[in-house]
């Protein structure tokens, strides 16, 4: 099977492929020809991943998934949510995000957080929502270098180590996004 991964975020690519193990042919936006930037102007993590999923089944006749992250602090209200990529400004910069948001959380004992995924797939004019979600706490400091965004403050529930500490083995288990995306490949197996 073929499907278009509605991203050119090549971090998130290459960590889909890994999850996936070659059970889906991934197809990015730029292998389809697709190289503007697809709007992200819904207010939910939800909404955000149906935005991409349909602009790309809708102007290039794909079947197609999309996926949204967001960051949710307990402390802040779900804070960054829907704006993590975004948090501390329009360069979309990982330091700057972490370094607002530990700054943010300074002065504040509950650190609980959650990572949550939502896949958007459009297959044969039907469209699926999956969510994954992963539990944790932002740690004081970073620590690690594997990952991306915000791994290098996020504790996993039951783990002593980051995400960006954790082997790329052991996270594709565990994450947000690894859950997500087993609904996805369950469904898509259920319907061979």
């Amino acid at each position: 099977m073929q499907l278009v991964f509605a991203s050119n975020n090549l971090n998130k690519i290459k960590e889909i492929q890994s999850i996936l193990k070659g059970s889906i042919q991934l197809l990015s936006l730029e292998d389809i020809g697709c190289h503007e930037e697809i709007p992200e102007t819904a207010d939910t993590i939800e909404g955000n991943a149906i935005l991409k999923a349909n602009y790309v089944t809708e102007k290039y006749g794909y079947d197609c998934f999309a996926d949204d992250t967001g960051l949710e602090v307990h402390a802040l209200n779900g804070e960054p949510g829907v704006y993590s990529a975004r948090y501390a400004g329009a360069q979309r910069n990982a330091d700057d995000n972490m370094n607002k948001l530990l700054n943010t959380l300074a002065d504040k004992n509950d650190r609980s957080a959650q990572f949550k995924t939502v896949i958007a797939l459009n297959i044969k004019g039907e469209q699926y929502l999956f969510t994954g979600i992963a539990k944790g706490n932002i740690i004081l400091e970073k620590k690690g270098n594997h990952g991306f965004g915000y791994d290098p403050i996020f504790e996993p529930e039951n783990y002593k180590e980051t995400f960006a500490e954790l082997s790329s083995d052991i996270k594709n288990k565990i994450s947000h996004r690894a859950k997500a995306t087993e609904q996805l490949i369950d469904y898509l197996n259920s319907t061979k």
